[in-house]
């Protein structure tokens, strides 16, 4: 039997579904055309197959995390992985962490920013654009109406633009929701 992790890590562990996966050689014509395009336009991983049982809202789901966290203009892809990791992080999302520290590190070439980040959380001791990406990120993940003109303004004066500013935002609450719905139906575990 394999062991469920319960501590962040930049090593993906697997995620184990809850729910059987489409089979993908059994798929509806709905279920194939949903899949067609998948959210790191790589394999189709089981979470992906488990979504495929709604391919409407999966299709739905897809355009939107692609269009948010693939966008080339705005905010980079490496500090739209904060973002996502500070959301996982608050959400206790272990598996969906480990996945968008990963990115960054592979983004960023850098990897002691989310050992800072895993090791600290929210006081981690970043460069000052990085620090307010991360803290802007927990508290909108923790009480979204908390988040006040003030967090905004210090983005700003870190240099974020207004396109920036969005672009984060919607990062950081499309894993507020993402981590959420993967905790209900799969859990990660040690690769076996």
């Amino acid at each position: 039997m394999s062991r469920v992790i319960r501590k962040f890590t930049t090593r993906v562990p697997h995620w184990r579904p809850l729910l059987t996966p489409v089979d993908l050689d059994a798929a509806t014509p709905a279920q194939q055309d949903a899949l067609k395009e998948t959210p790191s336009n790589t394999k189709v991983s089981d979470y992906v197959l488990v979504l495929a049982h709604d391919p409407e809202s999966l299709r739905i789901r897809t355009s939107l995390f692609n269009g948010i966290m693939y966008d080339p203009d705005g905010l980079s892809r490496a500090e739209r992985e904060i973002g996502a990791v500070a959301a996982s992080i608050v959400n206790r999302c272990i598996f969906c962490a480990a996945v968008h520290a990963q990115r960054y590190n592979q983004l960023s070439k850098e990897e002691s920013v989310m050992q800072e980040i895993f090791f600290h959380g929210e006081k981690a001791e970043l460069d000052p654009r990085q620090q307010a990406i991360l803290r802007f990120s927990v508290g909108l993940s923790q009480c979204p109406p908390q988040v006040s003109a003030e967090d905004i303004q210090q983005l700003r004066d870190v240099g974020l633009d207004e396109l920036e500013v969005l672009d984060l935002t919607l990062a950081t609450t499309l894993f507020g929701w993402a981590n959420r719905l993967m905790h209900t139906l799969g859990e990660p575990i040690a690769a076996e």
